[in-house]
């Protein structure tokens, strides 16, 4: 995962990567493109040792999206990864 702190905050996450959305918010992890159309992000809840995760689908030209009540902005998508900045 690559960080830059500024304005925002922005992550290049490789599929399987995860990370803290905020503190006391969720992890999401980049899933992959189940298409050529769409792109996937995982979002984990956890507490101890138990947790579980959801997928959320969205379509490539998407570029806002809401997380857990954080608005992020897709910068660059391709199968292999994502760079978002919150």
């Amino acid at each position: 995962m690559n960080q830059s702190i500024g304005m925002g905050k922005t992550a290049i996450l490789s599929i399987g990567k995860s990370f803290r959305l905020k503190r006391g918010k969720d992890n999401i992890v980049y899933a992959g493109m189940p298409s050529e159309e769409a792109y996937s992000i995982a979002q984990k809840k956890s507490n101890g040792y138990q947790g579980y995760a959801w997928n959320l689908f969205y379509p490539k030209r998407r570029r806002d999206i809401t997380i857990d009540g954080i608005r992020l902005y897709v910068e660059r998508v391709t199968p292999e990864e994502i760079e978002i900045r919150v």
